[in-house]
């Protein structure tokens, strides 16, 4: 499970070296969120949407830690 946490790492930091500033700047290709938004926009809230879940699955491991 461990080399596939580490392969799915290096597709993603390739997959992000490939986008440009211009890229990132274009407008997203579907209004995931209701409303129009770039792409660089949806990666940030994509960043903080994971993070909002790994504090969860923070705070269930606590829970079973008692």
């Amino acid at each position: 499970m461990k080399s596939q946490f580490g392969k799915s790492i290096k597709m993603f930091d390739s997959a992000l070296d490939r986008l440009s500033q211009r890229d990132l700047e274009k407008d997203y290709p579907t209004e995931a969120l209701g409303y129009k938004m770039t792409t660089g926009y949806f990666l940030i809230h994509l960043l903080s949407h994971l993070n909002y879940h790994l504090g969860q699955i923070n705070y269930h491991r606590r829970l079973l830690d008692i």
